[in-house]
């Protein structure tokens, strides 16, 4: 018998009780700390006014807010057919699924908001390092930290292929770039800024070093063929 193993599974099953215990904590007091201007958005999402809660930021993070216990109950239906299918790291897998969409998609969807000129004010580009980091504020800077942090998060621990920093930098980049090309090519009277893609992308690095001993690794990579049927030897 092997007494290490044995040990080993009960101290597993104690750091994830208290990871989740620190996300959960960590996410009370972040909704503690923004609750006042969450609050100001929930009146108008629960009285039919959709562009209160899908066109501001508060309504936007409400709405993430209010979604995840439906995204945890598809954690848990993503584990459950893995675990049935003897699929490895099926929780895993499945959380880091979840957490890229679910933790990205807010985000994009506030930076792609249209400002008050959308439409009629010509593109705006600042292609000038560091000349617009001072002018975004502890708040903005803070903002475009978080736009792929959970991209950043999430992706090395999925795919064997991104579980590099390099890699992760070229991901959080790339995506950046795809954003800020879009606000200037749909007018939405926002300015794309080189600034914004390499904050974004530092975002994106900074929170991929936090899970590393959990990234992927190619031994781990799921095999999507079946494997072969044993045939008894005659």
């Amino acid at each position: 018998m092997n007494h290490n193993a044995s040990l080993s599974a009960p101290a597993r099953r104690t750091r994830r009780i208290v990871l989740l215990s620190l996300a959960i904590l960590g996410m009370a007091s972040a909704v503690f700390v923004v609750r006042r201007p969450l609050m100001m958005s929930a009146p108008m999402c629960m009285a039919g006014r959709w562009h209160g809660c899908f066109g501001t930021f508060n309504g936007v993070v409400l709405i993430a807010l209010v979604a995840l216990p439906l995204a945890a109950l598809v954690v848990w239906a993503l584990a459950r057919r893995r675990r049935a299918a003897a699929v490895t790291s099926a929780w895993r897998m499945s959380l880091a699924e979840v957490g890229m969409v679910h933790g990205t998609v807010p985000f994009i969807w506030m930076t792609m908001m249209p400002g008050a000129g959308a439409g009629t004010v010509p593109g705006r580009v600042s292609l000038v390092p560091l000349r617009d980091l001072l002018t975004m504020g502890p708040a903005g800077i803070v903002g475009n930290l978080l736009i792929f942090a959970a991209l950043g998060f999430f992706a090395p621990m999925r795919f064997a292929a991104l579980a590099s920093v390099p890699r992760i930098l070229a991901l959080g980049a790339g995506c950046s770039v795809l954003v800020e090309t879009a606000q200037y090519v749909l007018r939405l009277d926002r300015v794309s800024s080189v600034d914004d893609v390499l904050v974004n992308a530092a975002g994106a690095v900074l929170a991929a070093l936090a899970p590393r001993r959990w990234w992927r690794t190619t031994a781990e990579a799921p095999s999507d063929q079946p494997r072969p049927a044993l045939v008894p030897a005659g």
